[in-house]
């Protein structure tokens, strides 16, 4: 619990599920089994809990207005399976499911709210307000209309949003997080160690040498899932992308010449110059300065360096004349030649003398240098105009039965075939198959699709083109000999003695630990100690993962430990300090602690609340439907 509360304050997915009390039970019908075939009700009923039935066109709008308002949060197209594997559909529909249970409560304890409550509500909501503050009768209209309400439909759904919000609150209003469990989250949270280590890796480990026939033939006998070949699938692809397009698209030298020309700032490089300066508060100072400079084997450096000089030397560095923020100083840098110290110059810090020392000349790329640039850039915004264009001729053609390769003979465009790819778009040899794209959906549609049947198109990351693909053949998974993943299996059994080697010289140098220094025992087993402080739970830093942290923090002050850390090396420590946060409880850290264990009380006692209407109402699900609205199986 501690760990779920300290993870909730600190990310916004927490704060917004400890913000919807709803929402929190809502996993709860997920747990609880309600997904049984359903039975004895119309197809137009998607689920039922008592008396009350979900429409399978009230969940596919409400769902669809969730699948948006998540859409606009993370400012990114979300696909079909996506939403799926994040569980939109089961979260919504738990949720309102948990609502209807506390409807069907609401009306069997007789509850009510008089119409001038509500009505008085419905005058108050800000979303109803016109210009001059008040309630205004046009706006409400309007607003609940474009909403898909009637006035009595939204009256009603007030009521019942208020009559809800009045269990709720009798069952939590009055919450509280007791003072010790706050101060007990907070340790949780902010408690810092300060620890002693070294690291054992593959050098510590020693020589390994080369397993013997019988040892690597036994491994291998004993891990041959590990080695299997996974199914591929030979796929045809369609990619429909700017990057594809602008491979086919002329671009003339007149347009290059045109661009360069109203570009051409884009190919130059600045004259930069490494300019110094000394400021001093009047001219005065800055004139007596510069006639010392006039004297032989005075230099700019050795004034600027004098502990009674009168103005301070600022190195400004290699610089370019827009760069510098005074201009004085800049027309006066970009008027000297390497070497030359400035008369006395008015800025805008004072009166100053500036040197400049290395010139680095203006570059200029030629029109012949930045072509196959220009022509790459121009080709690419004109490919990304046509992305749409050719993407509803595709569609177009489809739909009149033509197929993929027909569609792309009479379009200019590619079919590429790719022979072998596995669920992860990678070929046999292990690698990234090239030029694929790497979208797991993509991946996954091409093991999910039929052999020899046509798909809609997947969108690219980023919405940045399209890409149709039909699935030609299959090649099943299969054991593979041990000839054929020697070298795979060989190294896999050195990785695995190497990890088996470290974990034994770990314990044994926390065993040396408990009578030695930190430093004897490194150098015993050939590493450097290491001084690290600050560690959090939540926080991992340098070759301490998660898990390493939970090791850390259940060992106590000046104990040793070790664990597994980054890169398959092991962390040897001992724990040197431990820093224990004192609370304020009028802090704001202390009121976000407190708001995330009221929530995680109110969580606790809606689930069992909801938990036993649920059972007395009992609760079914129309998985069919259910899978229709979401467009796939309804996992």
């Amino acid at each position: 619990m501690l760990r779920g509360m300290q993870k909730a304050t600190k990310n916004w997915l927490g704060r917004l599920i400890t913000g919807l009390l709803l929402g929190m039970i809502a996993v709860s019908f997920a747990i609880w089994g309600i997904g049984d075939i359903f039975k004895g009700f119309g197809s137009s009923t998607l689920a039922k809990i008592g008396g009350t039935e979900i429409g399978v066109e009230q969940f596919r709008q409400q769902y669809n207005d969730r699948l948006q308002q998540l859409i606009r949060q993370v400012g990114r197209p979300i696909p079909t399976e996506q939403a799926r594997a994040l569980g939109l559909h089961r979260s919504l529909l738990g949720q309102l499911l948990a609502e209807a249970a506390i409807d069907e409560e609401v009306r069997r304890l007789g509850l009510n709210l008089p119409d001038d409550v509500i009505a008085q509500r419905i005058r108050n909501d800000p979303v109803f307000r016109g210009l001059n503050g008040q309630f205004d009768r046009s706006r409400f209209d309007a607003v609940i209309r474009q909403a898909g309400f009637t006035e009595s439909r939204y009256v009603n759904e007030q009521r019942k949003v208020l009559l809800r919000q009045q269990v709720i609150r009798t069952l939590t209003g009055e919450l509280a997080a007791p003072a010790t469990a706050v101060d007990i989250q907070d340790r949780f949270n902010n408690e810092t160690r300060a620890l002693d280590y070294f690291l054992l890796g593959a050098e510590q480990a020693g020589d390994i040498g080369e397993p013997s026939p019988e040892a690597l033939t036994k491994f291998f006998d004993e891990r041959k899932a590990l080695f299997r070949a996974p199914e591929f699938r030979k796929v045809d692809l369609v990619i429909l992308s700017p990057e594809e397009l602008a491979k086919s698209i002329t671009i003339s030298d007149e347009d290059i010449a045109k661009t360069y020309e109203a570009q051409r700032a884009r190919y130059v490089t600045p004259e930069k110059r490494e300019v110094h300066q000394m400021v001093f508060q009047n001219e005065a100072d800055a004139r007596d300065v510069a006639q010392k400079l006039t004297q032989p084997d005075t230099t700019f450096e050795q004034i600027a360096a004098a502990p009674d000089r009168k103005g301070s030397d600022v190195n400004l560095g290699l610089v370019g004349k827009a760069q510098m923020l005074d201009p004085a100083i800049a027309d006066a840098a970009f008027a000297l030649q390497s070497g030359q110290v400035s008369e006395p110059v008015k800025g805008r810090f004072g009166t100053a003398l500036v040197k400049v020392g290395k010139i680095v000349p203006e570059v200029v790329r030629t029109p012949a240098e930045v072509a196959d640039e220009i022509k790459s850039t121009l080709a690419l915004e004109r490919a990304r105009n046509e992305v749409r264009t050719q993407y509803d001729k595709i569609e177009d053609e489809r739909g009149a039965g033509a197929s993929l390769s027909d569609i792309a003979k009479k379009l200019g465009l590619t079919v590429r075939t790719v022979d072998m790819i596995d669920r992860s778009g990678r070929g046999p040899d292990g690698n990234p198959v090239p030029g694929m794209p790497s979208n797991p959906a993509l991946f996954n549609g091409i093991f999910s699709a039929e052999i020899g049947v046509e798909n809609d198109p997947i969108q690219l990351a980023g919405g940045n083109g399209y890409v149709w693909y039909e699935a030609v053949s299959s090649t099943p998974s299969r054991e593979r000999p041990l000839d054929e993943v020697r070298d795979r299996v060989v190294e896999r059994w050195r990785t695995d003695q190497i990890a088996a080697r470290l974990k034994e010289k770990a314990a044994q140098a926390v065993e040396k630990l408990k009578t030695a220094s930190i430093n004897e025992v490194a150098g015993e087993f050939g590493s450097k100690p290491q001084f690290i402080a600050g560690l959090k739970r939540d926080r991992t830093q340098g070759e301490f993962p998660a898990d390493a942290l939970d090791v850390v923090f259940q060992t106590g002050k000046d104990q040793p430990g070790t664990t597994e850390g980054s890169n398959s090396q092991w962390i040897v420590f001992r724990v040197t300090g431990v820093t224990v946060p004192q609370i304020d409880m009028a802090s704001a850290d202390a009121k976000r602690v407190q708001t995330a264990l009221v929530n995680a009380y109110s969580e606790e006692i809606l689930s069992q609340y909801i938990s036993r209407l649920q059972t007395e109402l009992g609760a079914t699900i129309n998985e069919a439907a259910l899978a229709q609205v979401i467009g796939g199986t309804a996992n």
